[in-house]
């Protein structure tokens, strides 16, 4: 019985091994939503350089109502 055990636990293994894909996975094809998810990514860079502007003017209000030197 031990060597059937043995076999089926090796067969099994080699054509897991066997199966499993070398190649890496293709591209994704292009979809018909592609130039929407490029607007909403120009669309979150325009965000994030309105709010490093804001925060870079935030911060320079705060140090002349402090009276520091500008930053």
């Amino acid at each position: 019985m031990s060597l059937v055990k043995i076999t089926t636990i090796a067969m099994s293994v080699l054509f897991t091994v066997s199966c499993s894909p070398t190649d890496p996975p293709p591209p994704p094809k292009k979809t018909v939503f592609d130039p929407l998810t490029h607007q909403l990514d120009r669309a979150r860079d325009v965000q994030k350089t309105i709010d490093d502007s804001a925060a870079k003017q935030r911060a320079a209000v705060d140090s002349q109502e402090r009276g520091d030197n500008a930053p």
